[in-house]
């Protein structure tokens, strides 16, 4: 069961790569799906990437205020 305000999908993924993940994520003490994230925000940061920044573009935009106002 997903956590509360966590959004879960499925993730088609080679084998080999599941099991490096599994791999890493023992030898640093967290569970698979927790590696998978700090790795995606990982990855997000080397590009510049914020993920509060990327969460606020998904938000619709506030009405320009009317300057005849």
């Amino acid at each position: 069961m997903a956590s509360p305000g966590k959004k879960s999908f499925a993730l088609r993924i080679d084998p080999a790569v599941w099991e490096a993940i599994e791999n890493l994520a023992a030898a640093e003490l967290r569970s698979v799906n927790g590696q998978i994230e700090f790795l995606l925000r990982e990855a997000l940061a080397r590009r510049g990437i914020s993920v509060s920044a990327a969460s606020q573009r998904q938000r619709p935009s506030e009405p320009a205020e009317d300057a005849n106002t």
